[in-house]
């Protein structure tokens, strides 16, 4: 059945709401991917803000001599940590500064958390959108659905028109499922 018999069976908003449900249904899957890289990179970043966090309550106010500071890469230096020392951190815009650790820590704790309700909001905007998608996929299912008949009775008027054309030719025999090759093949 070519385009044109099928448009015939359909009026042309049927057609067009068709295509404006599927190119909704797209956009929105599209939407679910992107939401769920960034919900990845946004864990990626918190767990390693929660690593930084941890190595840094591991270091005693005393300080450390020949600590292990990992540098990526399964890379780590060898180096003495002076009692109360600092940490350089980025507070904004690439510009870096040293902060106590208690307050380095603070900044990078708050900073998880505001992470944890970016990817909380983000996980609540998925869900609609999934809703709003499964909900028009359903409504283009049921339309194609009530198109059905109308396509399946076109189908047997070709047939016959078909039959009435073509009345010398013999039906060709099924092929057997299996393997076998028969001499009609």
């Amino acid at each position: 059945m070519t385009d044109d018999n099928f448009g015939s069976s359909m009026s042309g908003v049927d057609k067009a709401e068709l295509q404006r449900i599927a190119q909704q249904v797209e956009l929105n899957r599209q939407r679910m991917e992107s939401i769920e890289q960034q919900t990845s990179r946004l864990e990626q970043i918190r767990l390693e803000q929660l690593q930084t966090i941890e190595t840094l309550s591991a270091i005693p106010d005393t300080g450390a001599k020949g600590a292990m500071i990992p540098l990526g890469s399964g890379v780590q230096i060898v180096a003495d940590i002076p009692p109360k020392t600092g940490a350089v951190i980025d507070i904004g815009s690439r510009v870096q500064a040293e902060k106590p650790l208690e307050e380095a820590i603070e900044i990078l704790t708050k900073r998880t958390e505001e992470i944890l309700d970016i990817m909380n909001k983000m996980k609540i905007e998925f869900s609609s959108i999934e809703e709003t998608t499964i909900s028009l996929a359903n409504v283009f299912n049921e339309q194609i659905a009530s198109l059905q008949p109308e396509v399946t009775e076109e189908i047997p008027e070709k047939n016959n028109e078909l039959q009435v054309n073509t009345p010398n030719k013999a039906p060709r025999k099924k092929r057997k499922r299996g393997t076998e090759l028969t001499l009609d093949d």
